[in-house]
């Protein structure tokens, strides 16, 4: 057997103790049960460093049992456990299929996460607004935005946990909104916003053109209200520096 013929054998132990990797690997058994101990020990503890808001949430009990769930089905696929905790959102969709403050909650977590180590980019300079052309502007989102729809008070729960106060019952909200996360400077911010911003910011993500954004509040909101909306909304996240690039389209 040469290196590589090894080394998936044990890979394919850690995953899933067969039988048969076992005997290719000596079926040392109690030797090879403390490398597959020590391997789900480690990626436990990668999602409870990734999620301790969600684990106070749900206790040790029920974050423990859906993390072996995930170990489970999921074993690493990149070449840092940082990219791990990616997946544990669909996860828990399928653990808790009614409670969708889980999976909400879990987003925000990973959200914050991936904001965190996202690529750099400046926002706009103020002195660089008025040179450009709005009517054929395209704008650029700062990389490490990321959106979800908001169907719960999620947000309100992780806002709680992470100041170490009583967090409230989870609830639906009455209308849906949304959820905004982003890093500015060294800080990763979340926001919620309503529905229509949720819409109007994926509306940008798909086509860029601040006329098309225009066209797409006034279809909304009627023509007024529809271009008095996307200069709030492009003010709003121009201070938030989620805007990093005006540039004319081609």
């Amino acid at each position: 057997m040469n290196l590589a013929e090894w080394q998936q054998a044990f890979r394919t132990w850690l995953v899933s103790a067969s039988d048969e990797a076992a005997q290719v690997l000596g079926n040392h058994r109690a030797g090879l049960a403390v490398y597959q101990n020590n391997y789900r020990a480690q990626l436990v503890g990668c999602l409870e460093q990734a999620f301790p808001n969600l684990r106070r949430w749900l206790g040790d009990e029920a974050f423990l049992a859906s993390s072996i769930a995930h170990i489970d089905q999921h074993p690493p696929h990149a070449w840092t456990l940082d990219a791990y905790p990616e997946g544990f959102y669909a996860t828990l969709k399928t653990v808790f299929p009614h409670n969708p403050d889980v999976h909400e909650l879990a987003w925000i977590e990973s959200a914050l996460n991936e904001a965190f180590v996202a690529a750099d980019a400046l926002p706009v300079p103020v002195h660089a607004l008025a040179e450009v052309d709005w009517d054929s502007a395209v704008l650029q989102l700062t990389p490490s935005l990321r959106c979800h729809a908001l169907t719960t008070n999620a947000e309100a729960i992780w806002s709680a946990l992470w100041q170490e106060t009583e967090p409230p019952e989870a609830v639906m909200l009455e209308e849906a909104g949304g959820l905004l996360v982003w890093r500015r400077q060294f800080t990763s911010r979340l926001r919620q916003v309503q529905a229509l911003e949720l819409d109007a910011l994926l509306h940008v993500q798909g086509d860029g053109r601040f006329a098309r954004l225009c066209e797409f509040l006034v279809a909304r909101l009627g023509e007024e209200a529809g271009v008095v909306r996307a200069g709030e909304y492009l003010a709003a996240w121009l201070g938030s520096e989620l805007i990093v690039g005006a540039v004319a389209s081609e």
